[in-house]
Formats: structure tokens, C-alpha cells, sequence
């Protein structure tokens, strides 16, 4: 039947993409890697050095996962191929509308591994900090902030990503006033870096007794996480250290004592906080991490020489300097005004499908690189 043969002519085209998909990772270099670092990992002493050995295991599953990310949308492209030659068997046009949900899932999935292959940055195959800031507007504000917080929560959890809560503060009557995030995963931070910025939200207020629609604006800041980097040198006479009782909706698992550490860095003005660890030393070294991760991503992001000459960031969390607006209400939207790309399923995205803002921002990305013509 026509409309199979359509179908059809359509998956082999995505089946010929799969297939260069596959050229493009290097997937028989992936594997013979995978054998080399489970092997090391199988060798005498591998556990003597803790540290080592689990960024090789944290490694190794990333390329399993990668690998294994690729085999089943072939599988699946395959399960599609199947179902749309019963239904063309059979003159089933019922199955149509279950196979061009197949085809739509398959083509995004296909532009996200393809889209990974690009990420080529310095830092892009890293873990991700992300730091949130609830913008001027009280508990409003705050509410936003929580809900981003769970957003990007689900994001990583889609994707696989563990996620830690670093750091959080609660709001005044509800929400956050500020919180931080590790995202660990390869290439958390090239997929994250397009979501730093302020974001802003058009709703009817749950705590406005009125029911009068406000606007809200929360700030996400995102930095690759990293270890170590010669050209950042923190002096300790640089570093104000202050300890505090951590607070947040930990419950238990939050420590009573004042072994939260906030850390400043003196010339610059830069804070960074950690309340999850167990002792004081312990949530010093995780601030001393995101400190250096900061710093890095300031310097490259601002083309600076040195350190020395970062000032701080001064961005207001407020109207004309968001990169993204989800509107509740009077109608349902997500945009985003550097590509303009949009959803109608606001509530999908609040449940981390993020996935189609993400992949329009990297192949605008990519596109100005190769000094392409946008779409938007």
C-alpha cells in the first residue's frame, strides 16, 4: 500500500543515518577501549588507588552506555522496519498511527547521538555543575527557582546522569533561594552549557489569593566540573572560608552540625557552597572543585588571560535578559529566543524534556562554526 511504501522509504533513510551514526563514533574503537580499561580493571592492585580506579569504571560505563544507546536504535529502527511491512501485509492502516511515533522517536534520537559527535569542546565530555538563583520577586521567585531545580533533576535522570544535590538553601515560605547540582556523565556539560542563563516564567500565582497572573525570573549558572587546571592558581590567602549549619529538604541525610562550607574567593567576589558531605573537610574540597570549575569557565567564556582579571559576573535576574520563557498562562509555551524553537508541552518540559531546546541550540552552535545559514 502507498502509504507503507512512504513509511518505508522514510525509515531506510534513517536507517542509512543510523548507519553512518555508527562510522561517526567510532564504535570499534569504543569497544576495543572497553576491553583495554576492563582489563586494567581486572589487573592486581587496580583498588589501591581508589580515585584512579573509579574514574576508569565511571569511563568504562560511559562508553558501555554509548555503545548500548546505539544498539538499541538500530533494534528499534529494525522493530519499525517490521511493523510497517505487517501493516503493509496486512492493509492494517491502523497501524500507522503507531508507527509514525516510532519514526518521530528514531529521527530525534538520531539527531541527539549525532549531535553528541560534535561535541569536540575542551570541557564538553565532563560532569556539569549547575547552580540556580532565584531572580527579585520573593516566593514567587523562589517557587521557580525549586521548579528548575526538579526540571533539570528529571533531565539527568532521563538521560541516565546521576545527579547530586551539592548545595541548597530554602526559601522563605517555599521554593529555593539558591541551590547547585553535580550532573556526572559524559558530555553532561556539552549537552548543559546551552542552559545557562535567566529563565523566565508567565503564570496565575498559587500564592497570590487574587489569582493575578505573574511574571518570575530565576538564573542558571552551568560550569564544567574540574579537577585540577594549570592555568588557575588560587592562592589561599585569596579564600575566605565560612562554615555554617546546613539547611534544605534533606531530612536526615543533612547534617545538623556546621560542617557546611561556603568558600569566597577575595579578588573576584565569586561564592561557592557545599552541604552534602559528612564533614567539613570533605564539603571544602567538593567548594574548592567548583571554585576552580568556575573560575575556568569565567576566564574561556570572556577570552581572559589570567584569572586576576575576572570581576565577577553583574547580570541582573530580571525582564530582557532571559534565554527562555515557559508560559502557564493565558496559553501554554515554551521558547527559547536564542533559536526560537518552542513547545506547546509545558508540562513535558517541567518533566525534563529539554531534549529539542538542547539539540536546536548545538546545531545552531554547529552551523555557526561551519558558517552555515541558520534556520531561525
Amino acid at each position: 500500500m502507498l502509504q507503507f511504501e512512504e513509511l518505508k522509504r522514510e525509515l531506510l533513510e534513517k536507517q542509512d543515518a543510523i548507519e553512518q551514526l555508527g562510522d561517526a563514533l567510532g564504535l570499534e574503537k569504543l569497544r576495543e577501549e572497553v576491553e583495554m580499561l576492563e582489563h586494567k580493571a581486572a589487573e592486581p592492585g587496580f583498588w589501591d588507588n581508589m580515585e584512579a580506579a573509579q574514574k576508569i569504571l565511571q569511563k568504562t560505563a560511559a562508553l558501555k552506555q554509548k555503545d548500548e544507546t546505539y544498539l538499541k536504535l538500530k533494534s528499534k529502527a529494525e522493530d519499525a522496519m517490521t511493523l510497517i511491512e505487517m501493516g503493509d501485509e496486512a492493509e492494517d492502516l491502523s497501524l500507522i498511527d503507531e508507527i509514525r511515533p516510532e519514526l518521530d522517536e528514531i529521527q530525534n534520537k538520531v539527531e541527539t547521538m549525532r549531535l553528541s559527535t560534535l561535541l569536540t569542546g575542551q570541557y564538553d565530555a565532563k560532569n556539569a555543575i549547575l547552580t540556580f538563583h532565584a531572580g527579585s520577586g520573593g516566593t514567587e521567585a523562589q517557587d521557580w527557582a525549586e521548579m528548575l531545580f526538579r526540571m533539570y533533576n528529571r533531565w539527568g535522570e532521563r538521560h541516565g546522569y546521576k545527579v547530586s544535590t551539592l548545595d541548597y538553601l530554602d526559601g522563605d515560605e517555599a521554593g529555593l533561594k539558591s541551590a547547585s547540582i553535580l550532573v556526572e556523565g559524559e558530555n553532561a556539560y556539552g549537552f548543559l552549557k546551552s542552559e545557562a542563563g535567566v529563565h523566565r516564567l508567565v503564570r496565575v500565582s498559587p500564592f497570590d489569593s487574587a489569582g493575578r497572573r505573574h511574571t518570575s525570573f530565576s538564573s542558571l549558572e552551568v560550569m564544567p566540573e574540574i579537577e585540577e587546571d594549570n592555568s588557575v592558581e588560587i592562592s589561599p590567602d585569596d579564600i575566605r572560608m565560612e562554615v555554617y549549619r546546613a539547611s534544605g529538604a534533606g531530612g536526615q541525610k543533612v547534617n545538623k552540625t556546621s560542617s557546611a562550607v561556603r568558600l569566597i574567593h577575595i579578588p573576584t567576589g565569586i561564592t561557592v557552597a557545599c552541604q552534602v558531605e559528612r564533614s567539613q573537610y570533605q564539603n571544602r574540597e567538593v567548594a574548592m572543585k567548583m571554585l576552580v570549575s568556575k573560575l575556568v569557565e569565567i576566564k574561556i567564556r570572556e577570552n581572559l588571560e589570567k584569572i586576576s582579571d575576572i570581576k565577577g559576573e553583574q547580570k541582573e535576574i530580571t525582564w530582557g535578559s532571559q534565554i527562555r520563557s515557559y508560559v502557564f498562562m493565558p496559553y501554554t509555551l515554551v521558547k527559547d529566543h536564542r533559536t526560537s524553537f518552542e513547545s506547546g508541552n509545558v508540562n513535558g518540559v517541567m518533566d525534563g524534556d529539554l531534549d529539542g531546546f538542547i539539540n536546536a541550540y548545538l546545531k545552531a552552535l554547529s552551523q555557526n562554526a561551519l558558517g552555515e545559514p541558520t534556520d531561525s
